[in-house]
């Protein structure tokens, strides 16, 4: 009889560790997919022009035209929504998992705008130049080589410092500049990091596009968790040695967002 009752206890407590760890699970699958829905319909006018447009081009005047009116709203929508998406991110990356999903998303959003549009201005000016170049010397010269590699190196290289200025925008206080200027030192002060950040994001659209239900679910927020974990182990590392050497840090320091915002 005790042996009957043991092992009724012990079914007990597994079944509850495996219904504890499903709960978990479905957690976290609400979390990036209710922030991932966010990100997809607070910049639905970028993607409009993403899917129906600059995927469809067949000739580099197509994708001209689509790349112009795309490039023109992204800083006004895509970029303050993938801010807002890196602030959620943030949350979870620091141990603050139980955060308010639609307070914080959009109380980022309205708070970093203005800092996240003119970061886009910039950048979505530098990836439509970087584009258009590569289809003109494609259409120009036909089999570009060495020009291929290099035209890749920098999109990936731009793409990574893109992701490094999205976590200190939603990480430090910063003027705009600032920001920017500590995104370049980010992304070629440390390569590694920069490497694998890039693979893992490539992997996460890979999947996605492998699985196209995943893009509006959880590709998006997948990367920011990513990229902004990999950002902070870099900040904490930094940061750490800084310390250690009684050294400043290799880029300029600002107090970070909670020092000075309220609680969630």
């Amino acid at each position: 009889m005790r042996t009957l009752l043991y092992i009724r206890e012990a079914f007990l407590v597994e079944m509850r560790g495996m219904m504890g760890g499903f709960y978990k699970i479905s957690e976290w699958i609400m979390r990036l997919s209710v922030t991932n829905v966010l990100w997809v319909l607070t910049s639905l006018p970028v993607w409009f022009f993403l899917v129906f447009g600059v995927l469809r081009a067949s000739t580099t005047d197509e994708l001209v035209t689509m790349l112009i009116p795309m490039a023109v709203l992204m800083p006004f929508t895509w970029f303050p929504s993938t801010s807002a998406m890196f602030s959620v991110a943030r949350k979870w990356v620091m141990g603050d998992t139980d955060v308010p999903l639609l307070k914080t998303f959009f109380r980022s959003y309205k708070q970093n705008y203005l800092q996240a549009m003119l970061g886009g201005l910039l950048y979505s000016l530098l990836f439509v130049i970087l584009i258009v170049d590569y289809q003109v010397y494609l259409k120009k010269f036909e089999n570009l080589g060495v020009l291929s590699i290099l035209f890749l190196a920098l999109m990936v290289l731009l793409l990574v410092s893109l992701f490094q200025f999205f976590s200190l925008l939603s990480h430090f206080h910063m003027k705009t500049i600032q920001l920017l200027k500590n995104a370049v030192v980010l992304t070629i002060g440390k390569p590694l990091r920069s490497l694998s950040t890039a693979v893992g994001s490539a992997v996460i659209v890979f999947i996605s596009f492998r699985y196209t239900f995943l893009i509006p679910f959880f590709m998006g927020s997948l990367i920011a968790v990513f990229a902004f974990y990999n950002f902070y182990l870099t900040i904490q590392k930094m940061q750490a040695m800084a310390n250690k050497e009684e050294d400043p840090l290799p880029i300029e320091e600002s107090p970070t967002r909670d020092e000075d915002m309220p609680k969630v």
